[in-house]
C-alpha cells in the first residue's frame, strides 16, 4: 500500500474526489443519495472511496437498481465512511472499524496490503481533504445483511 502524495487540504472530501477524476460513479451515487452536503460538512470523516473501476465490478443492472434505490444507496455509501480522521498509520493497526452505517468493516494486512472484508484492497492512502482523509479502494464494500 503506497501512500498517496499529500496535497494541501484546501478543499473538502467531495471536491477532492471529484478533482481526482477517478470517482465519477461515486460522485453520481453521492448526488443520487443526497449525501453530498453531509460529506461537505465539518467532519472529520474517513472515506473509503471506490474508484470507477470498483463500481464497474458491479453488474450494470444491479448498479442501476442501487442508484435508483435511495435508501439502499445511502446504506452502501455510509458503509464507506468512518467518523473521524483515520490515517493509514492507524488503519494498519486495526482489525476492524465501525462505519457511519453502523456495521463493522474488517481490516487485515496481508503481504503488506490492507484488505477490507477480505474483498477490497486499499490502493492509495492518506489523500488529505479539509474535512478528513480519503483512502482509495478497488472494490465496493457491501454492508452485511442484518
Amino acid at each position: 500500500m503506497a501512500p498517496a502524495a499529500s496535497a494541501p487540504a484546501a478543499v473538502d472530501i467531495v471536491e477532492t474526489a471529484v478533482a481526482a477524476g477517478t470517482f465519477t460513479t461515486l460522485a453520481k451515487a453521492l448526488t443520487a443519495s443526497g449525501l453530498i452536503e453531509t460529506l461537505k460538512g465539518t467532519g472529520p470523516f474517513t472515506v473509503l472511496a471506490p474508484t470507477d473501476e470498483a463500481f464497474a465490478k458491479i453488474p450494470a443492472k444491479d448498479l442501476e437498481a442501487l442508484l435508483a434505490d435511495t435508501a439502499a444507496l445511502k446504506k452502501v455509501l455510509t458503509y464507506h465512511v468512518i467518523s473521524g480522521s483515520v490515517p493509514a498509520s492507524t488503519v494498519t493497526t486495526l482489525t476492524e472499524a465501525t462505519s457511519v452505517e453502523g456495521s463493522k468493516i474488517m481490516i487485515k494486512v496481508v503481504d503488506g496490503k490492507v484488505m477490507l472484508n477480505d474483498a477490497s484492497e486499499v490502493t492509495a492512502t492518506d489523500i488529505a481533504a479539509s474535512n478528513g482523509v480519503i483512502h482509495v479502494i478497488n472494490t465496493v464494500l457491501m454492508p452485511p445483511k442484518k
